[in-house]
């Protein structure tokens, strides 16, 4: 049995506290494309910095969204 089916280099997108797990249809989206895809949801993103690492021996990518401090007023 080979492991083709399953994806070494899944990512996880994580917006402070949440954690968003990648699925079939984000897999061909690139961070920026995620990042249009998501702020509907999530506005804080808009202008966010992305940074991406690697997790763990299985290569789990995590892709964070810091949010950038704004002005008030």
């Amino acid at each position: 049995m080979t492991d083709q089916n399953q994806n070494p280099t899944s990512r996880v997108f994580k917006i402070g506290a949440t954690r968003i797990v990648e699925d079939p249809s984000m897999s061909a989206l690139t961070n920026e494309h995620a990042r249009d895809l998501l702020k509907t949801s999530y506005t804080e993103i808009a202008n966010a910095t992305i940074r991406e690492r690697t997790e763990g021996e299985n290569g789990l990518r995590v892709v964070e969204f810091l949010p950038q401090p704004g002005r008030k007023g």
